[in-house]
């Protein structure tokens, strides 16, 4: 397989990977709402590779990596692309998951998280504590390379108490990865703060001159396409990365929607329950649902009323009763 990075077109517009969000219901939702020459690459919630070599945590850990059969057919309708992401510390666990990848499931590549500042991951020397280790962070990517033709990238950060950009940048484009996401705060930071763009701007000129090849996204307070656009004419980029973005606009990769009616935002709402219930009911929590609604239930009339109602729910039947009420309202009290 080719290295899908090199033939994308520029600037490369990316989702996140995000805990208990970029599961398949919410890829899906955000596939059925972009548009793929905008919206390129989707990734997983983060994948442990330690659980996913231990024969009693293999199962649940591999839910993160769960592709449904709808978000299946939209991905090879709209050649989006879909990136597993994981996380660890030990060298050849990484070699033995992206085996595993690359033989029993069907991604187009796999990224490493260099990047994750939570203090229970990084107490363990995982994620954003590998910045601190660098030949140990080279031999995880050189180990995962080695074991997949499917391009890897890496998503870090700027440092861990404060920005050591060139250098550690350095490090990681010496091992050649298809592409660099370089997040614009530290590890302290954790998502305080505004994102150092110009620190970002710094690790992509070490990427032209250590490893011209590899593709080089920024990461951090993207909050609509056009500000995409903007931040990599300006920080001169191959594209941007969207996090929390996608919570303050879910058509956000979509430039001919820009202000989604009240039926349409209900509509989407019911559909991702309906996702979510037919595909984790049993398995997942569904207060995890309820962190989505506030993303369909803003800037209209009694929308603050209705989320609280939401916030409220113990099922999916619930849900779907209060959310198909609200759309008779609204339709029989149209708002201007």
């Amino acid at each position: 397989m080719s290295n899908f990075w090199k033939d994308l077109s520029k600037p490369i517009f990316t989702l996140a990977p995000m805990e208990d969000v970029t599961d398949t219901s919410f890829r899906e939702i955000v596939e059925r709402l972009s548009d793929p020459k905008i919206l390129q690459i989707l990734f997983t919630e983060f994948t442990s590779v330690d659980g996913m070599n231990h024969p009693k945590g293999r199962p649940r850990v591999s839910e993160r990596l769960e592709v449904s059969s709808t978000e299946r057919e939209i991905l090879n309708q709209q050649n989006f692309k879909l990136v597993a992401q994981i996380w660890g510390n030990k060298p050849e666990l990484f070699h033995s998951v992206a085996k595993i990848i690359t033989e029993e499931y069907n991604f187009d590549g796999i990224d490493i998280n260099m990047g994750c500042p939570v203090k229970n991951v990084v107490k363990n020397g995982c994620c954003s504590a590998l910045i601190d280790q660098p030949e140990l962070a080279k031999e995880i990517i050189l180990a995962t390379k080695e074991a997949t033709h499917l391009p890897v990238s890496v998503k870090t950060r700027t440092g861990i108490r404060a920005h050591t950009t060139e250098a550690w940048i350095e490090q990681v484009a010496q091992t050649k990865p298809a592409a660099i996401i370089l997040h614009g705060r530290t590890q302290r930071q954790l998502s305080n703060g505004l994102a150092d763009w110009e620190e970002i701007a710094k690790g992509a000129r070490v990427r032209d001159a250590v490893s011209p090849d590899t593709r080089f996204l920024g990461n951090g307070d993207v909050l609509s396409m056009a500000h995409g656009v903007e931040l990599t004419t300006q920080y001169g980029l191959d594209g941007v990365m969207v996090g929390r973005g996608i919570f303050h606009d879910p058509w956000l990769f979509n430039p001919t929607i820009t202000t989604p009616s009240i039926d349409e935002k209900l509509t989407q709402l019911i559909l991702h329950t309906q996702l979510f219930e037919k595909y984790w009911a049993g398995k997942k929590n569904f207060n995890i649902l309820k962190r989505f609604y506030k993303i369909y239930t803003n800037d209209f009339p009694n929308a603050a009323k209705l989320r609280a109602e939401l916030m409220e729910t113990s099922s999916f039947e619930q849900v779907y009763q209060i959310a198909q009420a609200a759309k008779l309202s609204y339709a029989e009290n149209p708002v201007d």
